[in-house]
């Protein structure tokens, strides 16, 4: 059976330049709260998400296309509730591609490697489905006090 990566697509009534910025400039904002270090703005930053307990990631920015698109890769991870292999998601792509259509931009999500044979996919899945289509879509139209 061939491996189907996760996705999640949102639309926005937002310019591409302010959905890119929403996902470079904070992402402390929309998915890590306090739980992240570093920064992700320019290309081969590196950030840190650690959910004490659950959850440890390190990223690092990768491509970086202006108002196309993102792409980060998981340097390291350990992902505390995984009974097989915690360090599932290490070499995966988090990947933002940016599209304007008429008067909306499309924010296509993918998660690279993270897919329905893994063993965190079920609760990843649910996890990244609330981060990008509730966390990340109500920052970017709610909270554009930072655009």
């Amino acid at each position: 059976m061939a491996e189907k990566n996760f996705t999640a697509t949102i639309e926005l009534t937002k310019s591409t330049q302010d959905v890119f910025k929403a996902i470079t400039v904070d992402v402390a904002k929309w998915w890590g709260g306090k739980d992240l270090e570093g920064s992700c703005t320019k290309l081969n930053d590196e950030f840190i998400i650690h959910h004490h307990g659950a959850h440890y990631s390190k990223q690092k920015l990768v491509e970086v296309i202006q108002n196309k698109r993102i792409v980060w890769v998981v340097m390291e991870s350990y992902l505390n509730w995984l009974k097989k292999d915690p360090q599932e998601w290490s070499g995966t792509r988090m990947v933002f591609e940016i599209t304007a259509k008429s008067d909306i931009t499309v924010l296509h999500f993918t998660h690279e490697g993270l897919f329905a044979e893994k063993e965190s996919y079920l609760r990843c899945s649910a996890g990244w489905d609330m981060v990008i289509k509730d966390w990340l879509f109500n920052y970017i139209m709610h909270d554009t006090a930072h655009f």
